[in-house]
C-alpha cells in the first residue's frame, strides 16, 4: 500500500501533504512553485510509493466552482496523463486556508511565520488530506 498525497493548488504556489506508509497520519510536506509541480510529482512518485493523489477542489460559498477550477482541471488532466497508474481524486477544500490560519494561531506560531504563505499552503494541503482520510475511513 502506498502513500496518499494531497495538493492545495494555487496559481503561483502549491502546498503538498502526504500520509505515512500506513495512511494513518497526514503531514505537511512542502510548498512548491506551481510551474514545477508536475515534474516534482513525477520525481517524487518514482522515489516514494503513492497510490492516490487528492486534489483540493475549491468551491465558493454558494457551491459553485471558484475561479481557479479551470487551471486545476488542466493540471489534473496532465497529472492523469503523466501518472496513469495513480488514482487522482478531488476533495472539497472550502475553508482550508481559514482553518490553516486558525491552527497556526492555536499552535502558537509567531505572526511572521503565519504571514509566510508557504506555511499556509502546505498546512492547507494537510487539512485537505486529513479530511479525505476521515471521510474514507468512516
Amino acid at each position: 500500500m502506498g502513500r496518499i498525497l494531497a495538493i492545495d493548488y494555487g496559481k503561483r504556489r502549491t502546498g503538498l501533504a502526504v500520509t505515512d506508509m500506513l495512511r494513518i497520519t497526514a503531514n505537511p510536506l512542502l510548498t512548491i512553485d506551481t510551474c514545477q509541480l508536475l515534474a516534482w510529482l513525477e520525481d517524487y512518485t518514482r522515489r516514494e510509493p503513492v497510490d492516490t493523489i487528492v486534489v483540493g477542489y475549491p468551491r465558493q460559498m454558494n457551491g459553485q466552482d471558484s475561479e481557479t477550477v479551470p487551471a486545476i482541471r488542466a493540471m489534473e488532466q496532465q497529472l492523469r496523463a503523466r501518472l496513469p497508474h495513480i488514482l487522482v481524486e478531488e476533495y472539497d477544500e472550502r475553508f482550508t486556508s481559514v482553518i490553516a490560519h486558525q491552527a497556526m494561531i492555536a499552535g502558537g506560531m509567531k505572526k511572521k511565520a503565519r504571514q509566510d504563505k508557504a506555511n499556509v499552503d502546505k498546512l492547507a494541503a494537510c487539512i485537505i488530506l486529513e479530511g479525505y482520510l476521515e471521510n474514507h475511513t468512516n
